[in-house]
């Protein structure tokens, strides 16, 4: 199956001009075929294509469902964004897979990024979203600094994952409990500095270790986020 991508779809019945270019110019798609549209936010919309325009497609609506994501409780993964952005990209693109609400990316002390270009971090995510079929696209927050993102960090669970052995970790698996609302940090490639995990600490973060391995801050995210997943799923068949 494959999904096109409209946030307005129910007040404008038009595709934007890239999902148009693509039902239209790469499908050779024409009036009266069948299409499915999503929103970002849970729906998804069977539709039948009313004009063939390359740039503004019109449907109409035959029937449309909501799906909420299959994961009980929001998922926010806070990280320092990679030197390399290549590497980066394919983190949310993979994060995005996998399945999480919200993607920040921190500013730290190590940081070895210090801007980042949101509007390329969407089309990742709207392109991820669409190719994983899900429904609900993630919200991609602008660089943020450490503090302010630990101050205003509302989830219910908060960890912050980090290298330094000096300082007592606990495994992720055994910290998270699923069906609630959860946030993780994941520091930039030179770590997050001590002053920085004390901060995280004193705000009530739990120290997690994502297992006996060093991981590239794009690993530890994905791996993070796996176990998320996991535990969720085995929580579900009990």
């Amino acid at each position: 199956m494959i999904q096109f991508y409209a946030p307005d779809i129910e007040s404008t019945l038009t595709l934007p001009e890239s999902d148009s270019a693509h039902a239209v110019r790469v499908l050779r798609m024409k009036p009266g075929d069948p299409l499915v549209v999503v929103d970002g936010k849970g729906n998804r919309f069977n539709c039948i294509l009313e004009s063939d325009h390359s740039k503004r497609a019109a449907v109409s609506i035959e029937s449309v469902e909501h799906i909420a994501p299959f994961w009980q409780a929001p998922i926010t993964v806070a990280v320092a964004p990679t030197k390399h952005l290549d590497r980066m990209e394919w983190m949310l693109e993979k994060l995005t897979e996998q399945g999480i609400d919200r993607f920040v990316p921190l500013l730290c002390r190590y940081s070895e990024r210090k801007e980042i270009k949101t509007e390329r971090l969407e089309k990742i995510v709207v392109s991820a979203m669409k190719q994983s079929l899900k429904t609900v696209l993630p919200i991609v927050e602008p660089m943020t600094r450490l503090s302010e993102f630990i101050r205003n960090d509302k989830s219910e669970q908060r960890f912050i994952a980090y290298c330094d052995p000096s300082i007592p970790r606990k495994f992720l698996v055994d910290e998270y409990e699923p069906g609630r609302s959860v946030s993780i940090l994941i520091g930039p490639e030179g770590d997050f500095s001590k002053e920085e995990i004390k901060e995280a600490l004193d705000a009530g973060y739990v120290p997690v270790s994502l297992g006996e391995a060093r991981l590239r801050t794009e690993s530890a995210a994905l791996a993070g986020v796996t176990a998320f997943h996991v535990l969720n799923q085995l929580k579900k068949k009990e």
